[in-house]
């Protein structure tokens, strides 16, 4: 497995090409950071795309897609997914949302310590999401990063919004 940075476009496109609200949305969001998760045979399998930072709350979106049936999920790639938003940007927080009747990704997102809140018809009148709040501490906290532990929290945070 290996990763690919700065190709927000490419990696952009695979990640809104998979989720069915962005289909056929032609344009990657302004101001957006990827990373890409290529497999032995050199194909993007899977994608993050990071946007809507905000730098004075010190909060920035994620939004993650990945072919189904793909072995990605690792150690190495759960470190370089908050890699970006919690030590290179200083945030403080990292959100998302999710189908709520995605219940594996909903079981993976309370693993890695996010908070989950169900919001009714976030996603259509018959399509329920649930917002998936990570603060920086949770993630700290979680179970993946027991060997990490000292490097995160060595690291300076952002200071606190005024």
């Amino acid at each position: 497995m290996d990763y690919i940075y700065g190709h927000d476009e490419i990696v952009g496109r695979f990640v809104m090409s998979l989720i069915p609200a962005y289909r056929g949305v032609d344009i990657v969001p302004p101001m957006s950071q990827t990373i890409g998760v290529i497999d032995d045979k050199g194909n993007l399998v899977a994608g993050f795309l990071y946007n809507n930072y905000d730098r004075q709350a010190g909060v920035i979106e994620i939004t993650t897609a990945a072919l189904p049936g793909c072995r990605w999920l690792s150690r190495e790639t759960i470190r370089r997914l908050y890699q970006y938003p919690f030590l290179q940007l200083g945030c403080q927080m990292v959100f998302g949302h999710v189908a709520s009747d995605n219940e594996q990704l909903l079981r993976q997102m309370d693993a890695l310590n996010y908070s989950l809140i169900r919001v009714p018809r976030l996603l259509g009148r018959d399509k329920d999401a649930t917002l998936c709040l990570l603060t920086r501490e949770a993630w700290e906290e979680n179970k993946f990063n027991k060997r990490l532990r000292h490097h995160i929290v060595d690291e300076p945070r952002q200071e606190e919004a005024a």
